[in-house]
């Protein structure tokens, strides 16, 4: 009988649904893997009924949505791959650090506790939404406009109105003060173990990230560092925190498919 095929496990972030990871699956498929894309708690089958019932995915936390990924992955026939973007990146190191993957690729990841960085462009990406305290147990939604200047900043504006139509959801806030107060909070959820085992880890940014500037990315791959696992950083020049799903995200699955294949991760062809 044929081993069962690696799977991946794929973690949509903050504001974009997991229907956004179509593209991936079937690259992934096609590479020989077995793919899935489960949303987080709360999160409507598709983005428009979960745009339809906001308050379903309010107030969820970075442990809640971990340890729903965590319980999927537990029933699967053999250890997975996470690959994940912005808040899915945090979540899937969060997954790879406790033993729950044998690899991961983190996509413009949100930071965690011990990164100091605080690169202007994010304050103004978050700053409006974290100087609502009021807005943590609900969520927030981007406008088409605020979508364009801080999530799609560097594609046409009509690429960037068309992702937005097509994936955009409502997000909880919960994630963004547990990320933004980590450093000076002793019980914080947005935590990676940084020195637990774990298999390969690759962090990938972009140069024109609003959301997560790649000055995080950076930061995150330094702590990683002090890791023995592998750990490889990867800058893309002109992309922004679209970039797993805009025109351009073949460019950035073909690194993630390459780094697997140099880790012994990927199908023999």
């Amino acid at each position: 009988m044929p081993a069962p095929k690696t799977p991946i496990i794929f973690v949509h972030g903050l504001w974009m649904h997991s229907d956004s990871w179509t593209p991936w699956l079937e690259y992934f498929d096609r590479a020989g893997f077995a793919t899935v894309a489960p949303g987080w708690p709360g999160d409507g089958p598709d983005p428009g009924s979960t745009r339809a019932n906001p308050d379903a995915i309010a107030n969820r936390g970075i442990a809640e949505i971990t340890d729903q990924y965590a319980k999927y992955i537990a029933d699967l026939p053999a250890p997975p791959i996470v690959i994940g973007h912005s808040f899915g990146g945090l979540i899937a190191q969060r997954l790879l650090a406790q033993g729950s993957a044998i690899g991961c690729v983190a996509i413009a990841p949100a930071q965690f506790k011990g990164v100091y960085a605080l690169p202007p462009a994010q304050l103004r990406s978050a700053g409006p939404i974290l100087a609502r305290p009021w807005l943590r147990s609900k969520t927030w939604s981007h406008t088409a406009d605020s979508y364009h200047r801080f999530f799609a900043n560097s594609v046409p504006r009509a690429e960037s109105d068309q992702l937005f139509t097509q994936y955009a959801i409502p997000a909880p806030v919960k994630p963004l003060f547990q990320a933004a107060l980590a450093n000076v909070s002793p019980k914080s959820e947005a935590t990676v173990d940084v020195l637990a085992p774990r298999g390969p880890l690759l962090l990938i940014a972009g140069t024109e990230d609003r959301t997560v500037p790649a000055a995080i990315v950076q930061s995150e791959y330094k702590l990683q560092q002090k890791n023995s696992g592998v750990t490889e950083f990867k800058l893309l020049e002109g992309r922004c925190h679209s970039m797993a799903a805009d025109h351009g995200w073949h460019s950035v699955a073909d690194l993630a498919l390459e780094f697997l294949s140099d880790q012994k991760l990927a199908p023999l062809e």
